[in-house]
């Protein structure tokens, strides 16, 4: 009976490991997509005659609309247990980016922009539940950073195809006809992400099945817990201060810190830190939780995120390259932790049943702070750097505030 346990744990570690294995795969190839796309939105959009302000709005739009999404997207899919179903629909969207080079108004470009971003909202609550089902047979920190490791593979691949396609054009200045050219080298990833993505529905139909039913994930309460919600404002004000690439990209391409074909590399160079970090920071996540014998205290380790988010801003949005290049590297550094840290921490900090509600609630949250981000830093761009640099890092600051009254509030749960 003890050696048959055994046995069926180690077979359920095996198929969460293949789970997690095959999810990463999959948003590799989205990464190769869409990430591939983001590095180059915005010096696109300029081509095409937007200004700063635009740039921001059409990204804030994009992810505001994709994070509110998520909570009908999160909810539903707890409701029916339909998580596949948005996970195939969602994916299915990312046909909008080839479809980019089809857009010669920037308007146009806008429309597909946002339904990729549509596509991330139907389709993220579903797989981060059906991800962090496996998750808690490997500890959720290290799960969800195997998963953002693969996933920055595909993140920095998808900007490179960028950087070298422009290099081997030789000219300085891109044209509309480049970018579009460009756009057209991502339907051969979108196609191999529709095979994989099958082929996982099929074997992984059910992973639910794999979550053990601990102490720690029996409770099936109704109810969303306090610190979710102190979390969940700590994360609102510290992604309204981390500036989106897309205000990065068009800094360096106005000011001509940088040709056009370097600026992907530098999103490229951005990933591979996220995607190095990201598996670093969620070990330290599983050995807090261990350390403390408390689910939630892994959180702890989000004290050096909006410090260093307002490092980043003086430093990336300087003219000295140097300074340029280490604020890209910490800005991969906090990307990645909050590809990692906030996907494991809604595992933890939710029950079995309402996993999917849980992602979705925050993804809003998270949706809202980064819209509001993007347009208030393309609007103050305008104006003054300096305004908007030092408007966010005050904004970080509080964030700072945010996080001791979430630590107490932890270390008040008893061991």
């Amino acid at each position: 009976m003890f050696k048959k346990k055994l046995n069926n744990i180690s077979e359920n570690k095996k198929n969460a490991i293949i789970l997690i294995l095959l999810f990463g795969v999959i948003s590799l190839l989205g990464d190769i997509i869409y990430e591939g796309a983001r590095s180059v939105n915005g010096p696109y959009l300029q081509t095409l005659g937007a200004n700063a302000a635009i740039v921001g709005f059409v990204v804030g739009i994009g992810e505001l609309l994709g994070y509110a999404l998520r909570l009908f997207s999160g909810y539903f899919s707890d409701r029916t247990r339909a998580h596949w179903l948005f996970v195939i629909l969602g994916y299915g969207l990312l046909i909008s980016i080839p479809l980019l080079a089809l857009s010669d108004y920037w308007q146009f470009a806008a429309v597909f922009i946002v339904l990729e971003r549509i596509g991330k909202g139907l389709r993220s609550p579903a797989r981060d539940t059906l991800v962090s089902h496996a998750t808690k047979q490997v500890g959720t920190g290290f799960g969800f950073g195997i998963s953002e490791f693969l996933d920055q593979i595909g993140a920095t691949i998808g900007p490179l195809i960028f950087t070298f396609f422009f290099l081997s054009l030789k000219s300085a200045q891109k044209t509309v006809a480049d970018y579009q050219q460009g756009y057209r080298l991502l339907w051969f990833p979108y196609g191999l992400l529709l095979i994989v993505l099958l082929i996982t529905f099929f074997k992984f139909k059910t992973p639910r099945a794999l979550e053990e039913e601990t102490t720690s994930n029996k409770n099936n309460s109704s109810k969303i817990s306090k610190i979710f919600w102190i979390y969940s404002l700590f994360t609102f004000l510290t992604t309204v201060g981390f500036i989106n690439f897309a205000i990065v990209g068009y800094h360096l391409k106005i000011n001509e810190i940088v040709s056009e074909s370097h600026i992907p590399l530098f999103y490229a160079i951005a990933m591979i830190v996220d995607a190095i970090f990201g598996i670093i920071v969620g070990k330290r996540y599983d050995k807090l939780k261990i350390k403390h014998k408390n689910e939630q205290a892994g959180l702890f380790v989000l004290l050096f995120i909006p410090i260093l988010t307002a490092l980043i801003l003086p430093l990336i949005f300087s003219s000295n390259i140097g300074f340029i290049v280490i604020a890209v590297f910490f800005w991969g550094i906090v990307m990645g932790s909050h590809e990692t840290i906030m996907k494991a921490g809604i595992a933890d900090l939710t029950s079995i049943t309402k996993r999917g509600t849980g992602y979705g609630i925050f993804n809003v949250i998270y949706g809202l702070a980064l819209f509001i981000g993007s347009v208030v830093a393309g609007y103050l761009y305008d104006i003054s750097i300096s305004l908007m640099i030092t408007a966010f890092i005050c904004i970080e600051v509080l964030a700072v505030v945010v996080f001791g009254i979430l630590k107490k509030e932890i270390n008040s749960i008893p061991s």
